[in-house]
């Protein structure tokens, strides 16, 4: 009875010139299924590709084709995402997320100009860098912008002297200057360029924390670049013009040619949208380890492209830095974590496929052997690692000549 009555109470409050609402509505649009979405390896891959494209590509142009106009290189390269950006902005959605940053004039003169100014003066001391030292070297010294972002922090204030974490960066300094002593081609002018870039780029991150970290300012790399691009490419012009654009000829400039300072420019810009994509569909954990594995995979191609000697003392001067780059960046539980979680995978992927754990596994020892050998060749054997490096390369170039005919 108190059932019947209560079903009696609310059909009576019910309005009855409202439409009762059927159970099932057949006409119902059915939900739509989830766009498809590439695994995560696929935007590793790419980020890991493009980086390390636009540096070897940047190393080819400024100094293997003798391009030595590393300040004109830096400006094409942000006048060209300047261009990017903007039609980005006009016709995709990609760059939707910058109508909720409130910037106005002042702001940008207060914030991104400074800002800009600095990631300006990375840049150009970036290239300068690659006139003088090794790609790998290069490598192995911008493992310590980590330390020089959180000397800066401690130096601005924006966060207090902690010797624990100073005890944590150590390892990364020591690694470092243990790779420094084993450098066989040390050149000390681009070492000076490479830690002003360091030292530059530390600055502007750490601006960028302490004027830009508000909720309302918070940006993508894409958006960044959206917005200091001009301010680069102004500032750039600018020194431009009283540096390198008086010397420079439309005969350096065909030499390299137009198609590979326009196909340089599209992979240093793609890397900034690779950026953004890796960011949305891994975490920080996989950015930190892609970022390590980026820079083991660029030593080697450094070594084997431009046959930059990377000694035994180098060697292990830089898996000092990279391992403590790896604990100060993740902290100890996140890497014990890592690696438990790791160490399952891989006992998973050893049941399921084990003929291709058995190929990796031979693989990395190959990698390996190349790297001692590679690392002993140019001290013991510069004749004999000459004539493999030739042989290697010319066989390489008469295939593709091959392919090419």
């Amino acid at each position: 009875m108190s059932d019947e009555k209560m079903r009696s109470s609310v059909e009576a409050s019910r309005d009855t010139a409202l439409p009762v609402l059927p159970t099932v509505n057949p006409e119902a649009q059915k939900p739509q299924p989830e766009a498809p979405s590439f695994h995560p390896a696929v935007y590793i891959a790419t980020w890991i590709t493009l980086s390390s494209s636009t540096i070897v590509f940047n190393k080819y142009i400024l100094d293997t084709a003798k391009f030595h106009f590393p300040i004109f290189l830096t400006t094409w390269h942000l006048v060209f995402a300047t261009v990017m950006t903007q039609i980005l902005a006009r016709f995709t959605t990609i760059l939707d997320s910058r109508k909720k940053v409130p910037m106005t004039g002042k702001v940008y003169l207060r914030a991104i100009v400074p800002i800009g100014l600095f990631f300006s003066l990375s840049l150009i001391c970036g290239n300068q860098a690659y006139l003088y030292l090794s790609v790998s070297f290069i490598q192995m010294l911008k493992a310590t912008t980590p330390v020089a972002v959180l000397l800066a922090t401690w130096g601005m204030g924006i966060a207090p002297v902690n010797l624990k974490v100073l005890g944590n960066v150590s390892f990364i300094v020591l690694g470092v200057v243990i790779a420094s002593f084993g450098e066989l081609q040390f050149v000390m002018v681009g070492f000076l360029f490479q830690v002003a870039g360091i030292v530059f780029e530390a600055t502007r991150l750490v601006m960028v924390e302490r004027i830009l970290s508000s909720k309302e300012f918070k940006m993508d790399p894409l958006v960044s670049l959206y917005y200091y691009a001009p301010a680069c490419a102004v500032m750039n012009t600018l020194v431009l013009i009283f540096t390198e654009l008086p010397v420079l000829t439309m005969s350096d400039i065909n030499r390299v040619g137009g198609l590979t300072l326009l196909a340089n420019a599209s992979v240093a810009f793609l890397l900034n949208v690779s950026v953004v994509f890796l960011i949305g569909k891994t975490s920080s954990l996989v950015l930190t380890l892609s970022g390590v594995l980026k820079d083991i995979l660029l030593v080697l191609a450094s070594m084997f492209l431009f046959r930059d000697p990377v000694t035994l003392l180098q060697a292990f001067g830089y898996s000092i830095a990279l391992g403590g780059l790896v604990y100060y960046k993740l902290g100890g539980e996140k890497l014990k974590e890592a690696l438990s979680a790791g160490s399952m995978k891989w006992a998973e992927f050893g049941q399921t496929r084990p003929a291709l754990r058995k190929l990796m596994v031979f693989g990395a020892v190959v990698v390996s052997m190349f790297f001692i050998l590679g690392s002993l060749g140019p001290r013991y054997a510069p004749d004999q690692t000459g004539k493999l490096y030739n042989g290697v390369q010319s066989g390489i170039g008469h295939v593709l000549g091959e392919k090419g005919a």
